[in-house]
Protein backbone atom coordinates (compact mmCIF):
# COMPACT_ATOMS: atom_id res chain seq x y z
CA UNK A 1 0.00 0.00 0.00
CA UNK A 2 1.57 3.59 -1.01
CA UNK A 3 0.75 6.05 2.15
CA UNK A 4 1.68 9.94 1.22
CA UNK A 5 2.72 11.71 3.75
CA UNK A 6 4.58 14.95 5.58
CA UNK A 7 7.59 14.46 7.07
CA UNK A 8 10.76 16.42 8.94
CA UNK A 9 14.40 15.30 9.11
CA UNK A 10 17.63 16.87 9.03
CA UNK A 11 20.09 17.16 5.81
CA UNK A 12 23.72 17.46 5.87
CA UNK A 13 25.00 19.64 3.46
CA UNK A 14 29.33 19.18 3.65
CA UNK A 15 31.63 22.29 3.55
CA UNK A 16 32.40 21.92 -0.02
CA UNK A 17 28.85 22.16 -1.47
CA UNK A 18 28.06 25.14 0.16
CA UNK A 19 28.74 27.87 -2.46
CA UNK A 20 25.92 26.00 -4.83
CA UNK A 21 22.67 27.07 -5.18
CA UNK A 22 21.46 26.21 -1.50
CA UNK A 23 17.77 24.93 -3.08
CA UNK A 24 19.02 22.51 -5.92
CA UNK A 25 21.94 21.20 -2.86
CA UNK A 26 18.71 20.80 -0.07
CA UNK A 27 16.66 18.64 -2.96
CA UNK A 28 19.59 16.87 -4.41
CA UNK A 29 20.51 15.68 -1.13
CA UNK A 30 17.00 15.08 0.52
CA UNK A 31 16.82 12.68 -2.41
CA UNK A 32 19.97 11.01 -1.66
CA UNK A 33 19.47 10.84 2.22
CA UNK A 34 15.90 9.50 2.21
CA UNK A 35 14.66 8.09 -1.32
CA UNK A 36 14.95 3.98 -1.12
CA UNK A 37 15.21 4.16 3.05
CA UNK A 38 13.18 1.65 4.88
CA UNK A 39 11.86 3.50 8.68
CA UNK A 40 10.91 2.46 11.46
CA UNK A 41 7.07 1.70 10.53
CA UNK A 42 7.97 -0.28 7.80
CA UNK A 43 7.76 1.80 4.80
CA UNK A 44 9.95 2.25 2.30
CA UNK A 45 10.45 5.63 0.62
CA UNK A 46 10.03 5.39 -3.04
CA UNK A 47 9.87 8.92 -3.50
CA UNK A 48 10.89 12.37 -1.95
CA UNK A 49 9.30 16.11 -3.30
CA UNK A 50 8.17 19.38 -2.07
CA UNK A 51 11.23 19.99 0.00
CA UNK A 52 11.68 23.28 2.30
CA UNK A 53 14.43 24.19 4.60
CA UNK A 54 12.92 25.04 7.89
CA UNK A 55 14.63 28.21 9.78
CA UNK A 56 18.60 28.65 9.66
CA UNK A 57 20.75 25.38 9.44
CA UNK A 58 23.35 24.55 12.44
CA UNK A 59 26.87 24.55 11.98
CA UNK A 60 28.64 21.82 14.09
CA UNK A 61 31.74 22.75 15.23
CA UNK A 62 34.46 20.53 13.97
CA UNK A 63 32.32 19.40 10.99
CA UNK A 64 32.13 22.16 9.08
CA UNK A 65 29.13 21.23 7.44
CA UNK A 66 25.76 22.46 7.50
CA UNK A 67 22.50 20.89 9.46
CA UNK A 68 19.41 21.64 8.13
CA UNK A 69 16.05 21.17 8.96
CA UNK A 70 13.64 20.22 5.97
CA UNK A 71 10.14 19.37 5.57
CA UNK A 72 9.42 17.12 2.54
CA UNK A 73 6.13 15.43 1.17
CA UNK A 74 7.20 11.40 1.01
CA UNK A 75 5.19 8.76 -0.79
CA UNK A 76 5.86 5.39 1.02
CA UNK A 77 5.26 2.23 0.12
CA UNK A 78 4.25 -0.20 3.05
CA UNK A 79 3.67 -3.70 2.63
CA UNK A 80 1.35 -5.51 5.52
CA UNK A 81 1.26 -8.89 6.25
CA UNK A 82 -2.05 -10.53 4.81
CA UNK A 83 -2.32 -7.72 2.54
CA UNK A 84 -3.47 -8.81 -1.11
CA UNK A 85 -1.06 -8.31 -3.77
CA UNK A 86 -0.72 -8.28 -7.56
CA UNK A 87 2.68 -8.39 -9.38
CA UNK A 88 4.95 -9.84 -12.08
CA UNK A 89 7.01 -13.16 -12.08
CA UNK A 90 10.54 -11.82 -12.01
CA UNK A 91 12.22 -14.73 -11.84
CA UNK A 92 11.98 -18.69 -11.52
CA UNK A 93 14.32 -20.46 -10.04
CA UNK A 94 13.90 -24.43 -8.57
CA UNK A 95 12.38 -23.77 -5.20
CA UNK A 96 9.86 -21.00 -6.50
CA UNK A 97 9.46 -17.76 -8.04
CA UNK A 98 10.25 -13.88 -7.05
CA UNK A 99 6.98 -11.66 -7.99
CA UNK A 100 7.93 -8.02 -7.90
CA UNK A 101 5.11 -5.78 -6.70
CA UNK A 102 5.58 -1.95 -6.20
CA UNK A 103 9.40 -1.34 -5.82
CA UNK A 104 9.93 -4.76 -3.91
CA UNK A 105 9.84 -8.35 -4.77
CA UNK A 106 8.36 -11.12 -2.60
CA UNK A 107 9.55 -15.45 -2.66
CA UNK A 108 6.54 -17.57 -3.99
CA UNK A 109 8.01 -20.79 -2.52
CA UNK A 110 6.98 -23.37 -4.60
CA UNK A 111 4.80 -25.11 -1.70
CA UNK A 112 2.82 -22.00 -1.84
CA UNK A 113 2.09 -21.84 -5.53
CA UNK A 114 -1.24 -24.50 -6.36
CA UNK A 115 -2.22 -27.13 -4.73
CA UNK A 116 -0.99 -29.52 -7.42
CA UNK A 117 2.60 -31.50 -7.50
CA UNK A 118 4.88 -29.05 -9.16
CA UNK A 119 7.52 -30.25 -11.71
CA UNK A 120 10.44 -27.81 -12.60
CA UNK A 121 11.44 -26.73 -16.45
CA UNK A 122 14.91 -25.34 -15.99
CA UNK A 123 15.34 -25.06 -19.67
CA UNK A 124 12.41 -22.77 -20.18
CA UNK A 125 12.28 -21.06 -17.04
CA UNK A 126 9.09 -22.31 -15.29
CA UNK A 127 7.02 -23.98 -13.09
CA UNK A 128 4.43 -26.73 -14.10
CA UNK A 129 1.47 -28.46 -12.12
CA UNK A 130 2.02 -32.30 -13.04
CA UNK A 131 -1.95 -32.51 -12.94
CA UNK A 132 -3.54 -29.08 -13.84
CA UNK A 133 -0.78 -28.56 -16.34
CA UNK A 134 -0.98 -24.70 -15.64
CA UNK A 135 2.73 -22.76 -15.47
CA UNK A 136 4.26 -20.24 -14.31
CA UNK A 137 7.10 -18.75 -15.86
CA UNK A 138 8.75 -14.82 -15.50
CA UNK A 139 6.32 -12.04 -16.98
CA UNK A 140 3.37 -13.96 -15.66
CA UNK A 141 1.13 -11.86 -13.48
CA UNK A 142 -0.10 -13.03 -10.31
CA UNK A 143 -2.39 -12.26 -7.59
CA UNK A 144 -0.90 -13.27 -4.10
CA UNK A 145 -0.98 -12.97 -0.36
CA UNK A 146 2.01 -11.59 2.15
CA UNK A 147 2.15 -13.87 4.37
CA UNK A 148 5.44 -13.47 5.96
CA UNK A 149 7.65 -9.97 6.23
CA UNK A 150 11.33 -8.85 7.21
CA UNK A 151 12.05 -5.74 5.96
CA UNK A 152 16.04 -4.89 5.93
CA UNK A 153 16.58 -1.20 6.94
CA UNK A 154 20.16 -1.59 5.84
CA UNK A 155 19.39 -2.63 2.46
CA UNK A 156 16.13 -2.89 1.09
CA UNK A 157 16.39 -4.83 -2.07
CA UNK A 158 17.21 -7.96 0.71
CA UNK A 159 14.24 -7.93 2.38
CA UNK A 160 12.66 -11.39 3.18
CA UNK A 161 9.26 -11.44 2.04
CA UNK A 162 7.00 -14.63 1.56
CA UNK A 163 3.93 -14.89 -0.56
CA UNK A 164 1.48 -17.92 -0.99
CA UNK A 165 -1.28 -18.01 -4.04
CA UNK A 166 -3.17 -21.17 -2.56
CA UNK A 167 -6.01 -19.51 -1.49
CA UNK A 168 -9.10 -18.91 -2.96
CA UNK A 169 -8.82 -15.97 -5.31
CA UNK A 170 -4.97 -15.90 -5.79
CA UNK A 171 -2.77 -17.47 -8.69
CA UNK A 172 -1.75 -15.94 -11.95
CA UNK A 173 -4.33 -13.48 -13.38
CA UNK A 174 -5.47 -16.27 -16.23
CA UNK A 175 -5.89 -19.21 -13.55
CA UNK A 176 -8.43 -16.93 -11.40
CA UNK A 177 -10.29 -16.18 -14.52
CA UNK A 178 -10.48 -19.87 -15.63
CA UNK A 179 -12.01 -20.48 -12.14
CA UNK A 180 -14.51 -17.89 -12.52
CA UNK A 181 -15.83 -18.61 -15.91
CA UNK A 182 -16.04 -22.51 -14.71
CA UNK A 183 -18.25 -21.40 -11.10
CA UNK A 184 -20.04 -19.06 -13.68
CA UNK A 185 -20.89 -22.12 -16.11
CA UNK A 186 -21.39 -24.37 -13.85
CA UNK A 187 -24.35 -21.97 -12.03
CA UNK A 188 -25.90 -21.73 -15.13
Amino acid sequence: MYVLSKKEKVVRIPPERLGDDLESVINQLSWESFEGMIEDNDSLTVLVSNVEPLGPGRIVHGDGAVYQNVRYDALAFRPQLQEVIEGVVVEVLKFGAFVRFGPLDGLLHISQIMDDRIDIDPENGRLLGKDTKRDLKVGDRVRARIVALSLNERSPRESKIGLTMRQHGLGKLEWIEEDQKKVSGDAA
